[in-house]
């Protein structure tokens, strides 16, 4: 029972609406060294500034030329320690790679080496500037014209865009060369066609180039349906975009045949190469017939996901798209020096470029990040990156396969992430129940009813910086958790219990989104 302290407090038993216990309240609404925390408008005051500012003189001239301020800002002061103690106590509610592992397939959230870290901060790259003259950042543009020989080397491709900012940027600059090159020769053709095994950014692309999509089935065993695409073909297809390994984690066998009938039929080979992190060194999507193929560095290189700056998806190219490459790109001169060349010029290599996508190379962070990587590991080493996240994801997928439905198991080893479906749930529980549920064991959930070919789908990915024991904790919380949703157990539908909030309203937030803090009334 709750007895009285020294103080005489007695603590009340904290009840949510649903009516679940949850520990003894307490007065701050703090649970132990988890901190509740405000927003900034509640703790500070639009009145005060945590700093000493000089007096404001009205009579002053102002350097504005007419843009100044006509009402408050209403920003709130802070001091410095409230300041460093709001972000900080944020920080700690937040999930990250190295709190803990990802098992986020379709992203390959993998660790950052620290070594990568130091070498984006060094000076000379970290404050590098887009204007500045090009004699003066000569180490840069090595950098940029080094990391793209390399990524020539692995995906066996002649020509590299390093331009395109993400994975679907990347993708719209190879859709933009196959259409430059299809008009160049007078064949303005109007579809390209998306198997349902590849990333749903690819009809996204297609579209907005332009392009009318069609889909392809896929097999039983989850690849391409060959004879079905081949049956489609003909003078009015583009192309055709293929993830590969792709979406359901099986490497497409056909690959070859598939573009080769492309090729006779007119079209392009357009490869996402998103999960290029499983063939890495083992693969080159060139041998394969390949025309066009992003990488997503922060996937396959280790740069991190969304920070360091811009994103980057540099494009490798073939001989045939290579002229229509966009620009600018980095040449070495005769004399060894880098220059960034960009205009087009007649007698260069990309003589019938389809123009720019943006106005600079933004992403140094990125390139330097990548090519550290790439040079620490080695050609033997980006091999064993390969093979150890094909190892760990066929660990996990065996491991698993006799509690949970597992769709393409018998189609043989998966590549880089082990795909499976909610078939064998009990009562209405869902496969979003068991990635809440994943929560309350400390893990970030797997990416869950993606791809749409399987029913509850859920894609985990371990990559291959995971060790034997981290992939066994998951794998024993996974396996409980199964076990749970399949028996019916009705509690997973409040989970999670132990996260900083309960299980949030998700389809109230995407449709009706409250993006502004406004004061309550009395």
């Amino acid at each position: 029972m709750n007895a009285p302290n020294k103080s005489g407090w007695k603590p009340a038993m904290a009840v949510d609406e649903d009516g679940l216990h949850n520990g003894p309240q307490t007065t701050t609404g703090n649970r132990a060294l988890m901190l509740e925390e405000p927003l900034l408008f509640e703790i500070g005051h639009a009145e005060t500034t945590g700093v000493d500012l000089p007096e404001f003189d009205p009579d002053a001239s102002s350097r504005l030329g007419g843009f100044e301020r006509s009402d408050p800002i209403g920003l709130v002061g802070l001091t410095e320690p409230e300041t460093v103690r709001h972000y900080t106590r944020l920080s700690r509610q937040n999930y990250g790679i190295d709190l803990g592992f990802f098992p986020l397939g379709s992203c390959t959230m993998k660790h950052n080496p620290r070594l990568n870290e130091k070498i984006a901060r060094l000076p000379g790259f970290a404050d590098v500037h887009p204007l500045a003259p090009q004699s003066t950042v000569q180490g840069a543009l090595e950098v940029v014209h080094q990391l793209g020989h390399w990524l020539c080397t692995l995906t066996g491709m002649p020509a590299v865009a390093m331009s395109p900012k993400a994975g679907a940027h990347g993708e719209l600059c190879g859709i933009l060369a196959i259409r430059a090159a299809h008009i160049a020769r007078g064949d303005a053709r109007k579809v390209v066609l998306v198997p349902e095994s590849a990333h749903g950014t690819n009809p996204a692309t297609a579209a907005f180039a332009g392009y009318e999509v069609e889909d392809i089935a896929a097999t039983a065993e989850g690849r391409v349906d060959v004879e079905a695409l081949k049956a489609r073909l003909g003078p009015d297809v583009a192309g055709v975009m293929i993830t590969n390994p792709n979406t359901c984690g099986l490497f497409e066998k056909d690959f070859r045949e598939i573009a080769d009938a492309v090729h006779d039929a007119g079209g392009y080979v357009y490869c996402d190469g998103a999960n290029f992190n499983a063939i890495v060194g083992r693969v080159r999507p060139g041998d394969l017939g390949v025309d066009a193929m992003h990488i997503n560095l922060h996937k396959t290189f280790s740069t991190p996901h969304g920070g360091g700056g811009p994103g980057s998806g540099p494009v490798v190219l073939s001989e045939a798209l290579a002229p229509f490459a966009p620009l600018p790109f980095v040449r070495q001169t005769e004399d060894g020096a880098f220059e960034l060349v960009e205009e087009e010029r007649r007698e260069d290599t990309r003589d019938q470029t389809f123009g720019r996508m943006t106005a600079f190379h933004g992403q140094m962070g990125m390139f330097t990040r990548a090519l550290t990587y790439m040079l620490s590991h080695g050609a033997d080493g980006l091999k064993q990156v390969a093979e150890d996240a094909v190892l760990n994801a066929n660990y996990i997928l065996r491991s698993m396969e006799d509690v949970l439905h597992a769709p393409f198991a018998e189609s043989g080893p998966c590549m880089h992430e082990a795909l499976f479906g909610d078939k064998d749930f009990g009562g209405d529980l869902s496969t979003l129940d068991l990635a809440k549920g994943l929560i309350d064991e400390g893990f970030h959930p797997m990416t869950v009813y993606f791809p749409l070919v399987v029913h509850g789908a859920m894609l985990v990915e371990p990559t291959e910086t995971e060790s034997k024991a981290s992939i066994d904790q998951f794998i024993t919380a996974f396996r409980s958790l199964v076990e749970r949703a399949v028996a019916g157990d009705e509690s997973l539908k409040q989970a999670p219990y132990y996260a900083p909030r309960r299980r949030l309203d998700e389809t109230g937030a995407a449709r009706k989104p409250k993006l502004s803090w406004t004061e309550p009334t009395e």
